[in-house]
């Protein structure tokens, strides 16, 4: 897992398609191409811009649906995979309904969107499953 970057629920930031912290900066093109993907998957529910679509990392500021990033940095842990109450409901739903968007990418997306979006998305559980197999194991 050396070249991934894994975020606290699992997702890896590295193979993100809107992930733009350096050094994986992406042109404006490719920002524009992923904001029309994220609606046609229904992910968004219009095109956003190019600045609203990029990501630099989570943050605590940062909305998210399951309030992951602020859960492990109240307890100050990097990923979910170090909680005590891993998986927690939470974090199931969040597999959940991650793994629901999974047949619409199917469909939708060409091999290589599909194949980069599993990396970054859908293997989110095997990411902290295998953190938290490696941190039980040191």
């Amino acid at each position: 897992m050396n070249d991934q970057i894994i975020a606290a629920c699992g997702n890896d930031c590295s193979a993100c398609p809107r992930y733009t912290a350096p050094p994986f900066e992406k042109s404006e093109e490719e920002l524009r191409h992923t904001a029309e993907l994220w609606m046609k998957i229904g992910y968004r529910n219009r095109i956003v811009s190019a600045g609203e679509i990029s990501c630099t990392g989570c943050k605590p500021e940062n909305w998210c649906r399951y309030q992951v990033v602020k859960c492990c940095t109240d307890k100050g842990i990097q990923t979910c995979a170090s909680c005590s109450l891993y998986p927690c409901k939470k974090m199931t739903e969040c597999f959940s309904v991650t793994m629901s968007f999974e047949p619409r990418c199917r469909q939708i997306c060409t091999d290589a969107e599909y194949a980069q979006l599993k990396k970054a998305f859908f293997e989110k559980k095997a990411n902290l499953d295998a953190i938290r197999g490696r941190d039980h194991t040191e």
